[in-house]
């Protein structure tokens, strides 16, 4: 029977223009690097990014409303010292204690979109 055997990435809205802000968050701060896009896509705006075996794809949505609830989940080796990082470049952490043996916390990117870092 087939399966599903791996998540390729998880693609996230942005609003035109704002790749450089885009940057900043997903490269600067949370340490992925700018994937080269297809000429196909790069003509559409958005970026591409990568980290290891983890993938973020932000596309560019004319009519971009931020994802406030569906958002992608980071598990992030060092959660305790990213948070200070964010911190000092003024993104808020808000840390989620729901699940009691979960270390977690949800931060907002440049946009509005949710991103939940799960500490590995």
């Amino acid at each position: 029977m087939p399966s599903v055997v791996a998540l390729d990435h998880v693609n996230v809205a942005m609003p035109k223009g704002k790749e450089a802000d885009a940057d900043r968050f997903y490269g600067e701060l949370l340490g992925f690097e700018v994937l080269e896009k297809p000429a196909a896509q790069a003509a559409r705006g958005g970026r591409w990014y990568r980290q290891g075996e983890v993938q973020v794809h932000l596309g560019v949505d004319p009519e971009f409303r931020p994802a406030r609830t569906a958002h992608p989940a980071l598990r992030v080796r060092g959660l305790d010292e990213l948070v200070p990082l964010l911190e000092g470049a003024g993104i808020e952490v808000e840390w989620d204690t729901s699940i009691a043996e979960v270390h977690r916390c949800v931060v907002f990117d440049p946009f509005g979109n949710r991103v939940e870092l799960i500490d590995a």
